[in-house]
Parts: C-alpha cells; structure tokens; sequence
C-alpha cells in the first residue's frame, strides 16, 4: 500500500531525481523494506497485492511474514559507532547483497544495509534521529554543521506547551473526575 501510493504521489521520480543528483536517502522500517528490489506478501498478510516492485536503491528483498516483531532495541551504528536506543515494530525479513553493509548491530545482530556508494543507508531501528549525537555525526558526514538540538528537551518543551493548552481550554477537574 504505501509503496502504491509513493509511486502514485510522484514522489519515486522526485527520488530518483535527488539520487542522480548525488543525494543520500535513509530508509527507516517500511520505507528501508521500499528502497529495495521488491517486497513480496505471499500470504497476503497486508493486503492484496502479493508483490510490490521496490525502488531499486538497495540490492534487497523483503518477504512479509506472519510475525510481528515489536520490541524496544538497543544498536550501535556502524559508520559511527555510537550507542543508540529505540524500537522494531515491523513484519517481514530482509536479505540481499547489500544486507552484507549492515547500517546498524541491533541487540546484537546485523541490520538493515548500506548501499556500495554509502549513500543509501536502511534499518528497522525507530528512533534513529532522535539520538542527539548520530543525528549529528549524520549531518556532519554530508557537510552540514549538527548538533545544537537536544532531542528530549525539545519534545518535553512541545508537550508541556500542548499540556498547557489543554488546560487553559478544557475543564481538566471535571474530565479528572469522570475518570475516577
């Protein structure tokens, strides 16, 4: 489905166009299983389409399997070697040519891939960007000065401004109270 509706939007020419141009492009979970040769559902586990043609940037396949994996994961990135913390939440399991440039070791094993030129980069591992210093180390390998943001602070800080709204708009004693 949402490899249907990529092409359908476009956005896999404007893709094309940003890799011919010498551009990165990093793949998390399902958008990493896209960057691939193809993704195949022979039991049909999301949907009706049994095989999607993938976008071709990394030498991968990726087959849909009952199993869910749902887990909280630790990793260390290969380019960079830093610890990082996040999560799995995917189906299916990857193999290929280009798994043998695992992106990152997560609890333990190879994940994810790297393309021979090293700009095409995929994972399972959610929460990659939010880990300070490889978001960072990331911008700084294409050039770009990183850094500056800290991650957790800046998310505390939107939801304490959401909190905020919340009550000055909402009876938060009388929603409180039906709860009890």
């Amino acid at each position: 489905g949402d490899l249907i509706k990529f092409r359908e939007n476009g956005w896999d020419r404007d893709l094309a166009a940003h890799r011919k141009r010498g551009g990165h492009v990093v793949g998390i979970c399902g958008g990493y299983q896209m960057l691939g040769r193809m993704v195949r559902d022979p039991d049909g586990i999301e949907g009706s389409v049994r095989e999607a043609e993938g976008l071709g940037l990394l030498d991968i396949e990726t087959v849909m399997e009952p199993e869910k994996t749902v887990r909280n994961s630790s990793a260390r990135s290969v380019q960079f070697g830093l610890l990082l913390k996040g999560y799995e939440i995917h189906l299916g399991r990857t193999t290929g040519t280009d798994t043998a440039r695992p992106s990152t070791i997560l609890n333990g094993a190879q994940d994810g891939a790297v393309s021979a030129d090293g700009k095409v980069m995929g994972t399972y591992l959610h929460g990659l960007f939010s880990a300070d210093a490889f978001r960072a180390a990331y911008l700084e390998s294409l050039g770009v000065k990183g850094g500056g943001i800290d991650y957790r602070a800046e998310v505390e800080k939107a939801l304490d401004e959401v909190a905020a709204e919340l009550e000055r708009h909402l009876d938060c004693d009388a929603i409180f109270g039906l709860a009890r």
